[in-house]
């Protein structure tokens, strides 16, 4: 199976030492799945795929920049999630990803007051996803979904981020949260914005977090079932 990088961002070169760039994370994260080939394609460097049906499945990098910021590349990313959308092409996004298909789809991100999440969180999920009642996942946003695009729906949840987990018709699936991150890449990059971009308080509480195991084998098992078989939930 290939399975379509959009890289959106790069790893701060003093930070490769840890975990490299974020190609590098995503073969980690499926490395126990030696059928799925990663194709990567440098979205943040202006390199998109010339049609959605060029890999089986699609997934998304985390990024430093918000959806909302005005350049060309994430416009013309909106507009090939929005292709994608129309394809059917099996769909995940990955934090600045789960924000963009909600914007490219009709929907709103904000720079949300409940500050920056960061360290391991929680989310709760609908039962019927096969994920049990919740999971943990490494965090590193302060953007979040206000506004659902039309026919999406929430499938996981917490406090600080109500719309931690999103599914849109039956290709789509949003996650804000990092399933690739490793705790130590984690606590550095927390580190190198404590006091600038990131408060002392919310570091120290991002950081105290870090000797819980993240769910990251359960999530990606879970996604490349998703891509094998897009999710429908069942009603009735």
């Amino acid at each position: 199976m290939q399975l379509g990088l959009l890289v959106c961002d790069h790893v701060r070169p003093e930070f490769e030492h840890i975990s490299g760039d974020y190609p590098d994370m995503f073969r980690r994260l499926f490395s126990e799945h030696p059928e799925v080939e990663i194709i990567t394609y440098d979205v943040i460097g202006g390199v998109l795929p010339a049609d959605p049906a060029e890999c089986d499945a699609w997934i998304t990098t985390g990024s430093r920049h918000s959806v909302n910021d005005d350049e060309p590349w994430i416009r013309q990313l909106e507009q090939f999630v929005r292709d994608v959308a129309l394809a059917g092409v099996p769909f995940v996004g990955i934090c600045f990803g789960h924000q963009l298909i909600a914007k490219a789809l009709g929907g709103s991100v904000v720079e949300s007051d409940r500050g920056w999440g960061v360290g391991i969180k929680e989310v709760e999920v609908r039962d019927s996803l096969g994920l049990g009642s919740s999971y943990r996942i490494l965090n590193s946003h302060q953007d979040q979904i206000e506004r659902l695009p039309p026919g999406a729906e929430i499938l996981g949840w917490n406090e600080h981020c109500p719309v931690s987990m999103i599914g849109v018709g039956d290709n789509m699936i949003g996650i804000q949260g990092h399933p690739e991150f490793e705790p130590a890449y984690s606590g550095a990059l927390m580190e190198s914005r404590r006091g600038n971009v990131i408060s002392e308080d919310t570091v120290d509480a991002g950081l105290a977090t870090l000797d819980a195991a993240p769910d990251s084998a359960l999530l990606s098992n879970w996604i490349l079932g998703f891509v094998r078989k897009p999710w429908v939930e069942e009603t009735g």
